[in-house]
């Protein structure tokens, strides 16, 4: 039976960790595209060697917020500085707890004189509808759910994202001449197969590209024009299995649990939140067991956002934000597991006896919100988030969140894979043991391309 709201659920498991760690559901699918195009392994290697279009129309939520009082209410909730935001520019928007803990972050795009667009994962798009609802702003939000949670199916518009050594040749054939030349995270208009679409100047893994979007209608148009107009270039177009792993070379945290599920200031929220909602279905795993739930939770520098936190205004969480900026923080970090002791665990499938926890290529991530133990010998040095195999470096990889002092590239750390006393009830965790695979610490982004290319780039991705 579905609890009223995560309030009611959480009171009824007793306690949230209890709730996550044993939630039934799975890691995030991407419905609306093929596991596999053609096969993982090439997708991967299209996105450094030629060029890929990801195709985003089905798996993120939009959220349209209009209105005078649009541009005060965003910045009033996010940590960034609107500043020199001006229209046809983009951001990496980011909202935190009263207590300074990070809900999400999504794209927002500035449409128009207060028309904004936020496009990402849900948690931060209801975080963002609450306050519209329960404050004083003469905003209008619309709500442009994924796929998988609409009965209807269908969208309002498409997204779709090019990127690759060859994404600006393959943009030069679509449009018909050079593709706009625009700084990182700025936006125009073209037209392609006759169609007006919208152009973000952006990127994944290091590599130039653009996002595009537009109208549901003109999908097929667009989409046929860019695969074909990327044939010659070695375009390849990018299923729900290779798509997961990307953020393992580009260093982006895309899943950290939203920090909504303990505080009397966000009662209110989690009474607001419905039964069915994804903060009340969502899933924990890993090695990394805490009864507190606030071990779950995130600071924007454990997320290496700390460059977004700007105090020139008035924001929920300032005074928090403005505690925690004086203490030492954790770094991100990307581990590059062992690969004699990642092949012993998959050697123990084929063998008589325990068998380690079952890993999947690319993607490792068996739960919504992976955390697995980071140990330097006996303490405790962090946590990962994200796992899997990026087949471009030949190499196990995990995004990490270490305390600073084992931080340092090269530092030996052991990454615990599986979760303990044979692992927790999700249907997606068969009996095992534990394994310790000895891993190295190494920049974030892991891709070269990735960290020289958006050397300039304010932000996480930057080299400063």
């Amino acid at each position: 039976m579905t609890s009223k709201n995560l309030e009611e659920a959480i009171k009824t498991k007793g306690n949230p960790v209890e709730m996550l760690r044993n939630s039934q559901a799975g890691p995030n699918v991407y419905p609306g595209v093929p596991p596999e195009y053609t096969n993982w392994r090439d997708e991967q290697r299209a996105w450094q060697e030629t060029c890929i279009l990801f195709n985003q129309s089905y798996h993120m939520a939009d959220l349209l917020v209009e209105g005078p009082d649009a541009f005060k209410m965003l910045n009033y909730i996010g940590i960034n500085s609107f500043k020199n935001f001006t229209v046809d520019k983009a951001k990496q928007f980011v909202p935190v707890t009263p207590d300074g803990y990070v809900i999400g972050d999504v794209i927002l795009f500035y449409l128009a004189e207060n028309k904004f667009n936020l496009v990402g994962r849900i948690p931060t798009l209801n975080w963002i509808m609450y306050q519209a609802e329960i404050g004083k702003w003469d905003v209008k939000v619309e709500l442009d759910e994924r796929t998988a949670m609409r009965s209807d199916g269908k969208r309002k518009s498409y997204r779709f994202q090019i990127q690759g050594p060859n994404a600006m040749a393959a943009m030069e054939k679509a449009l018909g001449k050079k593709p706009p030349e625009l700084k990182f995270f700025n936006m125009t208009t073209v037209e392609i197969a006759g169609k007006k679409v919208g152009a973000l100047r952006h990127g994944m893994a290091g590599q130039p590209g653009f996002e595009l979007y537009g109208p549901w209608e003109d999908y097929e148009a667009v989409h046929t024009a860019l695969v074909k107009a990327g044939e010659e270039f070695g375009l390849k177009l990018v299923g729900g299995r290779a798509y997961s792993s990307n953020t393992l070379e580009s260093g982006w945290i895309p899943s950290p649990l939203p920090a909504v599920y303990s505080g009397d200031s966000l009662k209110e929220y989690r009474e607001w939140l419905p039964g069915s909602s994804y903060e009340a279905n969502a899933s924990i795993g890993g090695s990394f067991v805490s009864d507190k739930i606030e071990d779950y939770y995130f600071t924007p520098w454990d997320l290496s956002y700390g460059a977004f936190v700007k105090f020139d205004h008035d924001f929920i969480g300032k005074e928090a934000l403005e505690e925690k900026s004086k203490a030492d923080h954790r770094k991100k970090v990307t581990l590059a597991l062992d690969s004699q002791d990642v092949m012993k665990c998959i050697g123990s499938q084929l063998e008589k006896g325990e068998r380690a926890k079952f890993m999947e290529f690319p993607s490792a991530v068996y739960s919504m919100h992976p955390f697995d133990r980071v140990m330097a010998g006996d303490n405790v040095a962090g946590v990962s988030t994200w796992v899997g195999y990026s087949s471009n470096e030949r190499c196990m990889l995990t995004l990490a969140v270490l305390d600073a002092k084992y931080a340092e590239p090269g530092t030996e750390v052991t990454f615990i894979w599986g979760e303990e006393n044979g692992g927790t009830t999700k249907p997606t965790v068969e009996p095992h043991t534990q394994a310790a695979i000895k891993a190295t610490v190494s920049p974030v982004p892991y891709s070269e391309v990735a960290r020289t290319s958006y050397a300039d780039v304010e932000g996480w991705r930057s080299k400063n």
